[in-house]
């Protein structure tokens, strides 16, 4: 994990902030080639610093409870939607798994139908920009994210994940979002 945070999301807050800086000047020029070609660098680092900094406060140890979901608003949507927090988990690890390449499975929620959704997003796309779905839980599926740990087989580190979810976190964006 910590290779993955302060290697990897850094490269994104870095890669993000040079790209802005970029485009404050190209502004200020009116370059226009220039803007458009920056908006696809900071589309990507602007969204793994965003997907990243959701994944870490989704995440917390077993012994601070990671893991583990109360009783409480989220726990009775995710039973209403999904029938039980193990159908959710086998839906969102296959998402997930299905995932072609790099990318993030994400457990959202949709304002407009006031409902819990599965969805995937390519490479570092972010939920909310791509889908509308605000991001409860996300789970990301860069190789990146698992390959010292479990190599090349995502579905033991989907099947693992789970038992560090912060769900206090989770459910404290689900409340947010209903708001």
């Amino acid at each position: 994990m910590e290779l993955h945070h302060s290697k990897h999301h850094n490269t994104y807050v870095t890669n993000l902030n040079a790209s802005l800086e970029k485009l404050e000047e190209a502004q200020k020029e009116g370059d226009v080639s220039a803007i458009v070609q920056l908006q696809q660098a900071i589309k990507f680092n602007g969204g793994g610093h965003i997907n990243h900094s959701i994944f870490w406060k989704n995440l917390c140890s077993p012994k601070e409870g990671g893991g583990v979901l109360e009783d409480g608003a989220l726990k009775n949507e995710i039973n209403a939607t999904f029938g039980s927090l193990e159908n959710l988990q086998t839906k969102l690890n296959t998402a997930s798994a299905g995932v072609q390449g790099s990318g993030w499975g994400w457990l959202g929620f949709d304002p407009t139908s006031k409902s819990l959704k599965i969805a995937t997003c390519a490479n570092q796309d972010p939920l909310q920009a791509t889908t509308g779905l605000v991001p409860l839980f996300g789970i990301d599926v860069w190789e990146h994210a698992y390959y010292l740990q479990y190599k090349n087989v995502r579905p033991d580190y989907l099947k693992a994940i789970w038992g560090v979810v912060n769900w206090k976190d989770v459910e404290a964006r689900f409340l947010k979002a209903q708001a």
